[in-house]
């Protein structure tokens, strides 16, 4: 009996950097982005679709800064473009990542539930940076109130022992999206975003330590009207999203599906070539285009639903998809 030719898992839903790395997937390096980001402004604001890869470049650039990790680069960006050609910042940061998606979207409980998940990660990033903060800084943030307190306090504090922080935010405006689609709720929106608003302050403190510690920041969502709402709270920040130099930074291009459908060709079966793939998928996934000046040259595939496809391809033994759309995209 023959054995089954070995091939990369494909990394449909996957999220996290490292398991997508070491679980042995096919992953499209983005990483020649990373010296981009560095020469860009360093406070990163981008805005993308849903399932569109996000997250996981998150994830990358997280580990990729992250001080704990050098010992790990190789391993992890070794065969990548930036394990080629690292930049002067890897490895060099103390990491604060916070991803709204977690927050309640009820108006009436989402500042308990940002406090919350921010005391969860400060907490986390207490434990595990302990070596390199003041004793006893814990203990002090948690007699802090609140998500703006404790973060005002942290920032503060790591200039004691001279370190530097990047704060990565995912899916900023989450739980505001969800307010906002009730329209009676508008009114308290605008009162949270505005003026002396809960969420406003918590941006003004970000703002705050970027004077400090706060050396970077990486914020994703999907629209950018909660931005446009803080813009006085965060007004150091430069959205990217429409960016020409970004255009390709999530999501897949052509070239890189192809090169997916190649390589998968010659480990699975296939009944179909790649052009009779790519046709099939086109009027499905593709024909994004963000940057204006990219118009009419290259678009951009939603990257989970070409691995979506690609999944069920493969399983259904090299024939398409009877749904060409997950349930979950339907839900969005």
């Amino acid at each position: 009996m023959n054995q089954p030719v070995k091939r990369k898992r494909i990394p449909y839903g996957m999220m996290n950097f490292i398991d997508v790395r070491e679980d042995d997937c096919y992953y499209v390096d983005k990483t020649h982005y990373i010296p981009l980001i560095e020469n860009a402004n360093k406070y990163f604001f981008y805005i993308r679709p849903r399932r569109f890869g996000k997250s996981l470049t998150i994830s990358m650039l997280r580990h990729y800064y992250n001080i704990l990790e050098a010992d790990k680069f190789k391993k992890w960006y070794g065969d990548l473009y930036i394990g080629k050609h690292p930049t002067p910042e890897r490895n060099s940061y103390l990491i604060i990542y916070l991803n709204f998606a977690v927050v309640n979207a009820e108006l009436n409980s989402y500042r308990q539930s940002l406090d919350a998940h921010c005391n969860t990660e400060f907490n986390f990033f207490c434990d595990v940076y302990a070596q390199y903060l003041p004793e006893g800084i814990k203990e002090e943030m948690n007699k802090k109130k609140g998500a703006v307190e404790q973060l005002d306090y942290l920032y503060k504090e790591c200039v004691k022992t001279n370190q530097q922080i990047y704060l990565f935010i995912d899916e900023y405006d989450h739980f505001t999206n969800k307010i906002l689609s009730e329209p009676a709720c508008l009114e308290d929106y605008k009162s949270e975003t505005h003026g002396t608003g809960y969420l406003r302050s918590f941006f003004d403190t970000v703002k705050a330590g970027t004077d400090s510690t706060i050396k970077r920041c990486f914020v994703t969502g999907v629209s950018p009207v909660t931005m446009d709402d803080l813009t006085s709270g965060f007004n150091i920040g430069t959205n990217y999203s429409l960016s020409p130099e970004f255009n390709e930074m999530t999501g897949f291009n052509e070239e890189e599906v192809r090169a997916m459908l190649d390589y998968y060709a010659t480990t699975c079966q296939f009944h179909h070539s790649t052009d009779e793939l790519i046709e099939a998928m086109k009027p499905w996934y593709d024909n994004y285009c963000f940057a204006e000046q990219s118009y009419g040259g290259t678009t951009m595939y939603n990257s989970n639903m070409v691995l979506y496809f690609v999944d069920n391809y493969i399983r259904n033994g090299g024939y398409m998809p009877r749904n060409m759309v997950e349930e979950n995209i339907r839900v969005d």
